[in-house]
Parts: C-alpha cells; sequence; structure tokens
C-alpha cells in the first residue's frame, strides 16, 4: 500500500510530470532514429558495397577525428548557464553560436592542412569538405541545448524528427536512382541542414527571431575559460571512438573499411541503452550514497551486474548467428564481417562498465580520473592498431577495440586508489557465481 501511495504521489507531482514528459521524448526519438539509421546504412551497404561503404565511412570518421574542435566543448555549460541565468538567454546562445562558427572554421583549417600534407586524392578530398560543411549548420544546435535547460525537448524531437523522415526518403531515393557516392556525402551534410532549417523556425515561432548577433566579448571570455578542458577531452574522445576506421584505410584498403564499419554498425546501435539506463538508475544510487554507504555499494554492484549481464545477453546470441546475420542483412560481399561482429560485440560489456563506472566517479567527485582513462584509451587503441591489423587485417582493429574496452574502461579503475572500489564491483559483476547468486536473491 505504501509503494501504491507513493507511486500515486509522485504521479501527480508537476516537477516529475513535466521531466518524465520530457525524457520520454527525447528516449522515443533516439530509439526511432536509431533503428531508422541502422536500416537506412544496412541499406546504403548493400547498395555501394563493400569498397564504396568504406570510403563513405572513411570520411565521416575522418572528420569525427577534428569534431570536437566544432563546438569547443561548450555544450555542456550552456545548458548549465541557461539553467542558472535564464534572463541571459539572447546573450548566451548568440555567444555561444558565433564561437561554434569560429570553433567550426578552425576544424575546416586543420582538415585542410592535414589533407595537404597527407596528399589525399581529390576525391576524397572534395567528400571530406562536403561532410565538414554540415558542421557549419550544427551550430545551430544550440537551440536544441535551449529547449532542453527549459524541459521541452518535445519541440526540437519534432524537428529531428521531420528532419529524419525527410533525408531517410532522399537517401532511398539516391539508392533507387543509382546513384554515384558523392551524393551519399551530400546528403550526409543536408542532414544538418534540414535540422539547421526547422531548429530556426521552432525557435522563430515558439520563442523569438534567433539572436544571431548578440555576441560579447565578456561572456566568450568566461565561457571559453570553463570550456577549454572540455576542449581537449572531447578530441581525444573523438580520437579513441574514430582512429580505427582511419587506420584500416591508410594500412589496408576502402574494401577493409566497409567490411569493418558495417559490423560496427550493428554493435554499437545498441549502446544508447545502457546510457539510458544508467541515466535513469543513477538518481537513486547518488540518494543511497547520502544516507549509507552500504547501501550506496549494493545499488552500485546491482548496476554493475545488470550492466554486464544484459551486455553478455546481447553479445553471446549475437555471436552465435553472427554469419549469418551478416549475410542476411548486407550481403555476401559483406561475409567477412561476421568475425569483425563475433569479436567487436564483446567489447560492450566494457563499453557498459564504463558508462557505469562514468557516472560513479562523477557522484564521488572523481571526474579527472575520466579524462585519464580516456587519454590511455586513444594511446592503446592507436598503439594496438598499428601493432594488429598488419597481422590479422580487420579483425585486428576488432582486437584492438576490444583489447582498448577492457583496459581503458576496467582494468585501469585499479591502477588508482581512489577508483579501486570501482574495480572490485566491476570484478565482482564479471564472476558469474557471484553475480547469479546476488541475481537469484
Amino acid at each position: 500500500m505504501k509503494l501504491l501511495f507513493k507511486l500515486k504521489k509522485l504521479k501527480n507531482n508537476s516537477g516529475f510530470k513535466k521531466y518524465f514528459t520530457n525524457t520520454s521524448w527525447v528516449l522515443g526519438e533516439r530509439i526511432i532514429r536509431m533503428t531508422t539509421l541502422l536500416f537506412i546504412t544496412i541499406y546504403i551497404a548493400r547498395y555501394l558495397g563493400p569498397n564504396n561503404f568504406g570510403l563513405l565511412s572513411y570520411t565521416v570518421s575522418f572528420v569525427a577525428l577534428f569534431s570536437a574542435i566544432s563546438h569547443f566543448g561548450l555544450d555542456e555549460i550552456l545548458v548549465r548557464e541557461l539553467v542558472k541565468t535564464p534572463q541571459n538567454r539572447d546573450t548566451l546562445l548568440g555567444t555561444v553560436f558565433c564561437l561554434k562558427i569560429f570553433g567550426t572554421l578552425v576544424m575546416g583549417l586543420c582538415i585542410a592542412l592535414v589533407l595537404l600534407f597527407t596528399k589525399s586524392e581529390n576525391h576524397i578530398s572534395f567528400m571530406v569538405s562536403i561532410i565538414a560543411l554540415g558542421f557549419l549548420f550544427q551550430t545551430t544546435n544550440v537551440i536544441d541545448f535551449f529547449f532542453q535547460a527549459q524541459v521541452k525537448s518535445k519541440y526540437t524531437v519534432r524537428a529531428q524528427f521531420v528532419q529524419l523522415v525527410l533525408t531517410s526518403i532522399l537517401k532511398i531515393f539516391l539508392v533507387w536512382n543509382k546513384a554515384s557516392l558523392i551524393w551519399f556525402a551530400i546528403a550526409l551534410m543536408l542532414d544538418q541542414m534540414i535540422t539547421a532549417i526547422l531548429f530556426l523556425l521552432v525557435y522563430n515561432f515558439k520563442i523569438n527571431k534567433f539572436p544571431f548577433f548578440s555576441f560579447t566579448w565578456k561572456k566568450a571570455k568566461v565561457l571559453m575559460r570553463d570550456a577549454w578542458p572540455l576542449i581537449f577531452s572531447g578530441m581525444v574522445v573523438s580520437i579513441y571512438m574514430k582512429i580505427d576506421q582511419v587506420m584500416l584505410k591508410d594500412i589496408l584498403n576502402n574494401r577493409a573499411v566497409g567490411v569493418y564499419a558495417s559490423a560496427v554498425k550493428l554493435c554499437e546501435a545498441w549502446y544508447f541503452v545502457p546510457t539510458i539506463i544508467t541515466a535513469s538508475l543513477f538518481p537513486a544510487i547518488i540518494s543511497a550514497r547520502k544516507k549509507s554507504t552500504s547501501i550506496y555499494q549494493s545499488r552500485l554492484q546491482k548496476l554493475y551486474d545488470l550492466m554486464v549481464w544484459g551486455s553478455v545477453l546481447v553479445a553471446l546470441p549475437t555471436s552465435i548467428v553472427a554469419e549469418w546475420l551478416i549475410i542476411f542483412l548486407y550481403g555476401y560481399e559483406f561475409s567477412q564481417a561476421a568475425e569483425v561482429l563475433r569479436i567487436y560485440i564483446w567489447a560492450g560489456i566494457f563499453v557498459s562498465i564504463g558508462i557505469a563506472s562514468s557516472k560513479s566517479l562523477i557522484a564521488e567527485k572523481l571526474e579527472k580520473y575520466s579524462l585519464y582513462r580516456t587519454i590511455l584509451g586513444a594511446i592503446t587503441n592507436i598503439g594496438l592498431n598499428f601493432w594488429l591489423i598488419p597481422i590479422y587485417g580487420v579483425k585486428g582493429a576488432a582486437y584492438a577495440t576490444l583489447i582498448t574496452q577492457l583496459i581503458a574502461s576496467f582494468l585501469i579503475l585499479g591502477f588508482f586508489k581512489k577508483t579501486r572500489n570501482n574495480f572490485w564491483i566491476a570484478a565482482n559483476s564479471l564472476n558469474p557465481l557471484s553475480a547469479f547468486k546476488r541475481i537469484l536473491k
């Protein structure tokens, strides 16, 4: 009866309704977007074949290496400042928008210099330029962060859904009409352009004209002072996540990237699930920490159990049906991707541990250790790719990712005294006997 009373009281709470509705809009859009994009990507990959799909994936990954420069680490800071000082809305939005424009131009300059010194082929440079241009339109995502701060994400979610429908139809049309590869790079740029137009229309309709020119140097200096560590962290994360596909192209060929990317798309399609689960459960875990260390430890252990064994439930059947799944979705041309899928899917266990432990480190005010392990992960991933790709080919890149996640998301927690508690809790979850005893209880 007490539980029913609490649930009824929570349901009638206006604040709870506001946040629950907002989260539902975001979650619903994320699930629809991930599912739609996965199947559109598979459809495009089947049409392009491993070689051209690999080239497209390479150009996207190459631009992604520099993407952290474009947003200058300002996204989370903008939301924080909009919540703290809503009266400064126009100044904040205008200043961050202009800083992002500048950041995108710097990103473009960095890309141009790298392409110049690496002497890339003209068609690759052209595709990279088109995809990078999309980041100029992405500067309007400050509008999305404004509505997040207002807990009114439904407006931007609707805009993103319209964009998803329009660009998905465009990509299907391109396949039907046997378009050349360059058109798919243009379609990726149009994703950002259409989103920008829709965001501006939503802001103009719901709030006012967007404050493009409300820039102040004083506000810019304050924001950049807080943001510079996040720029460095974001660049490391970008390298950590995308360097494997860039190195595959440079060490092997486009086909290798296409085969590898097709498996990676399937593996990463479900990564938003542990992120959402952790975000949903962590307020209760933080609350427990204020009350009792033992309750906090117990709830944290349950979270790790859920992360680890939920990942195993995804990885095990995927490994068994990997060959059938790849051939069914992509076709026989991508059959080599089955071996990549069997290896890469197990990295999800350590990715999930990393997601859970990141939240725990924030709760315990140990954020700097998240940066340490990200740097270690980037260095390890580059080194392992250099070593393993020439020996094992595309499987080498998958092994590199698996070992990197094992080290950077799990083993590094045991290196430092302050994070060792998380290491032992995670290790306890990886022990099937102790984990199943807790689950059965």
